[in-house]
């Protein structure tokens, strides 16, 4: 399969490595002055991987016109830019877009697939490509499962079988919007038990993990999804990449933000929980953890005192 990557950074070049070592065609994409792009140009490498020669490096976004499937990986609130200014002159037709990428648009509370499928041709196809797994990880050849899902049932049964392989198994995907929204609102959960790692309360994390799931799948059914996929590798299964790992960037930005420490790196999270905040007052669900972090984040609240809160909600049953 002829493949495109859009994005350089971290997981859009284990995508592009992974991919060439199954046998395809890949095209790895970066703009002109990244500085992830510029340190492959040079050396091939960045601080986490090799690519082999195989691998063609590009800075026209034109050389996505020749791939039969493009992989998106890049910030989410950057989508919609990237197909409306980026990709729309080029008249894409016919293409297999995956989003290897989680969270939700601000201001509109749209899934990533939903903004593609507006901006791009209708001739053109959509999946996702998520679940958990570290760059580290799968460079050093350890294994993970993951999913892949599309609202087309023939895209996604050709895409599980051309990226299948000895490093990641994949489940086929039932449920688009449990899985978009699961996947986008794991990082928000991430961020939260960095706050705890921060507080050094994490022993709370089995209470995250538990009440975190509940309410992404009450989230996810008002939405018309199917409330179990928030129990799938969308989300719980991912929980231990985000919630533990010393690679997740959204339990690191959380954990250093309580302690009052900068933090570099993209943590999708802090987007997303905008989002799920916007979203939880329109469809009126509660989300007492996302809103926590929420008010963590945006609105100056101690995060000690968001816990205790959380701690004198009315007692209720716990399903």
């Amino acid at each position: 399969m002829k493949i495109a990557v859009i994005g350089c950074g971290r997981w859009g070049s284990l995508i592009t490595w992974y991919l060439d070592r199954l046998g395809h065609e890949v095209t790895l994409y970066g703009r002109v002055g990244s500085k992830h792009m510029q340190g492959f140009l040079t050396t091939r490498s960045n601080d986490l991987l090799t690519l082999p020669v195989s691998v063609t490096l590009s800075t026209d976004i034109a050389c996505v016109t020749d791939a039969e499937t493009i992989i998106v990986s890049i910030d989410s609130q950057g989508l919609r830019r990237l197909f409306e200014q980026e990709l729309r002159p080029l008249e894409l037709k016919n293409k297999i877009f995956v989003l290897c990428m989680k969270g939700l648009e601000i201001g509109t509370g749209k899934r990533l697939s939903e903004i593609v499928e507006e901006s791009s041709d209708s001739s053109n196809r959509v999946a996702v490509w998520i679940g958990p797994g570290h760059v580290q990880e799968f460079y050093a050849g350890i294994p993970n499962c993951m999913v892949i899902d599309s609202g087309d049932d023939e895209t996604k049964s050709r895409l599980v079988e051309a990226f299948s392989g000895d490093l990641i198994r994949f489940y086929y995907g039932q449920d688009l919007i449990g899985n978009e929204i699961g996947a986008a609102s794991k990082n928000v959960i991430g961020i939260a038990a960095g706050f705890l790692d921060g507080m050094e309360l994490s022993t709370l994390k089995g209470a995250l993990m538990s009440r975190g799931t509940r309410e992404i799948s009450r989230l996810i059914e008002a939405l018309g999804g199917n409330s179990v996929s928030a129990y799938g590798l969308c989300h719980l299964g991912d929980y231990e990449a985000t919630v533990f790992s010393p690679y997740s960037h959204n339990r690191s930005f959380g954990e250093k933000f309580v302690r009052g420490e900068e933090y570099h790196e993209l943590a999708e999270g802090y987007f997303t929980v905008q989002a799920l905040h916007e979203m939880a007052e329109r469809m009126h669900v509660e989300l007492p953890i996302c809103e926590a972090v929420w008010r963590v984040l945006y609105c100056g609240s101690d995060a000690r005192e968001e816990i205790g809160k959380l701690f004198h909600r009315s007692l209720k049953k716990e399903f």
